[in-house]
């Protein structure tokens, strides 16, 4: 009952996002199947020990589980403790005292701007729907820098001439203004939209021409495509754009603070990635462009 009181807490009090919910439940219902041996014993919350957790996290290393994952599933049980903590169930968090081993920060794919760029380069017919609405979707994600999900549930009343009201995660919203390219394309999109679907659309922004919203495959496999075609990247999906958005603002100047509202990232420290991204490219184009730059001291 416990587990099942913890999960409702962070759901409806601390409005954590579905995915997050879900897999601490998952992770949760994991520990407790390893604490009773499948159901054979009851599972006590209260008497478990750091050496528990501990050869809990044995079991999921020899089952080569990930270190990424084996510490979003630690990450779990200290919530879950600091739940219990909170309600003065137990008088420490167990799950404090394991430690394991800090998984190596990856850069965030990005994509060369010229590449990006090049997708916009051909005009679409100007009387196709689907063409138009699909230039928008390309051209939105690259220059406001919003998720997918984002995308994919902004309503007609989140879109105003020159700023978009994005409901992000945690439920917590935030303004994203944009240029004269994108409201072009809106005011165009919107003048298609109202001729080929009509009354059929609902609240949603960006329809299909059933008048049903997108759904999160169909974006994909849009981006996939014309960033493939478009080249200059190892992995094409919406995130991709996403930061390629953030890092093209920091290398022409943009403040970092405000990248981060614009990304509507919780701690500075997710949009401080981005920093070494353009510092990586900075020394890739001095290592280019200057022909001492990889001359040999001696």
């Amino acid at each position: 009952m416990l587990i099942e009181s913890f999960i409702k807490y962070i759901r409806y009090e601390l409005n954590l996002s579905a995915c997050t919910v879900l897999s601490y439940s998952n992770d949760l219902k994991q520990f407790k199947a390893f604490m009773t041996d499948d159901g054979k014993r009851e599972f006590d919350a209260v008497t478990v020990t750091a050496s528990d957790i501990r050869a809990w996290v044995v079991q999921l290393v020899d089952k080569k589980d990930s270190a990424r994952t084996v510490r979003r599933k630690l990450q779990a049980l200290r919530a879950f403790y600091k739940y219990l903590l909170k309600r003065k169930l137990v008088e420490s968090n167990p799950a404090q005292e394991v430690e394991v081993a800090k998984v190596p920060k990856r850069l965030p794919d990005c994509v060369r701007v010229e590449n990006v760029d090049s997708m916009f380069d051909e005009e679409v017919d100007a009387s196709d729907f689907e063409a138009v609405r699909d230039r928008l979707i390309l051209l939105m994600l690259y220059t406001t820098g919003i998720r997918r999900a984002e995308l994919i549930e902004l309503k007609d009343k989140d879109v105003s001439a020159s700023e978009l009201k994005v409901h992000g995660k945690c439920n917590k919203d935030r303004l994203v203004p944009f240029g004269e390219e994108l409201k072009f394309e809106i005011e165009r999109y919107r003048k298609l939209k109202s001729e080929a679907v009509g009354d059929l659309a609902g609240e949603h922004f960006f329809v299909r021409r059933s008048g049903e919203p997108l759904y999160p495959s169909l974006v994909y496999r849009l981006v996939h495509e014309r960033l493939s075609a478009a080249g200059g990247g190892s992995r094409f999906s919406p995130h991709v754009l996403r930061h390629t958005f953030a890092s093209a603002m920091l290398n022409n100047g943009a403040g970092i603070n405000s990248v981060k509202e614009l990304l509507g990232h919780e701690s500075l420290a997710a949009t401080q990635v981005y920093t070494h991204i353009t510092y990586s490219e900075l020394k890739s184009n001095y290592e280019h462009a200057h022909p001492r730059a990889l001359k040999k001291g001696g």
